[in-house]
């Protein structure tokens, strides 16, 4: 591909919006969620318990119901993934987390909508991404898809 002065505008603008997001509210709020659960030393340990039961969990899963320790590996992984996912901190992150997605989202749609409204742009909830025709729906275009 040749470089056209278009195409050199167009990813200048990119990195002025990407700079932008990178200022927003919503990406400050992300950083220091992130930075609180990877200097948490509680949390930390938290998650590499968590961690080291998982392998367990995937180890007793290879034997299903029949595996000696399965009910007792599984209650024990349920509930911790649970304390973990109940932390404050976690909480704090996940909430930043999708508020920062849901921002990359919402650019994502308006640039697409911006070339055509055709563009499928996807959002990350598998739900809605399915309800979205991928071009096998056979309806003979019907969806707007053809």
């Amino acid at each position: 591909m040749l470089a056209t002065q278009t195409s050199v505008d167009i990813l200048d603008q990119a990195d002025i919006l990407a700079n932008l997001i990178l200022q927003s509210e919503v990406f400050d709020d992300y950083k220091t969620s992130k930075c609180k659960v990877k200097n948490n030393l509680d949390l930390q340990k938290l998650i590499r318990d968590f961690n080291k039961m998982k392998e367990k969990y995937e180890e007793v899963q290879r034997f299903g119901k029949y595996h000696p320790n399965y009910t007792e590996v599984s209650q024990q992984t349920r509930e911790m993934k649970r304390t973990v996912d109940l932390h404050e901190d976690v909480i704090a992150f996940k909430k930043a987390e999708k508020s920062l997605e849901a921002l990359l989202n919402e650019v994502s749609r308006v640039i697409a909508d911006a070339v055509s409204p055709l563009i499928k742009v996807p959002t990350g909830n598998p739900f809605f991404d399915s309800m979205s025709c991928s071009g096998g729906c056979a309806t003979g275009g019907g969806c707007g898809c053809g």
